[in-house]
């Protein structure tokens, strides 16, 4: 029994592959919510619509999380699409 991978199939294996890796480093890059129920009862002064927030580095982390996270969904959709018609 010969198995044959057509080149689309290890290029979506690589992307996704590397888009997995991508996402499991940004994800460890991310700062936790350390504060918990106490910085809820105690008012933080950092809110989601705070002056700055869309700038700093995590935001910055988050965003680019979303986007990969996306990305990564979509391709292996498409791969998935893809395979089953050829």
């Amino acid at each position: 029994m010969v198995i044959s991978m057509a080149a689309y199939e290890i290029i979506f294996g690589i992307v996704l592959i590397i888009l997995a890796v991508a996402i499991s480093a940004l994800v460890l890059l991310q700062e936790g919510n350390s504060q918990g129920l106490s910085g809820t009862i105690a008012g933080g002064a950092e809110t989601f619509f705070g002056k700055n927030k869309g700038r700093t580095m995590e935001a910055k982390l988050v965003k680019l999380t979303k986007f990969i996270g996306i990305a990564f969904f979509v391709i292996a959709l498409a791969a998935k699409i893809i395979t089953t018609i050829f």
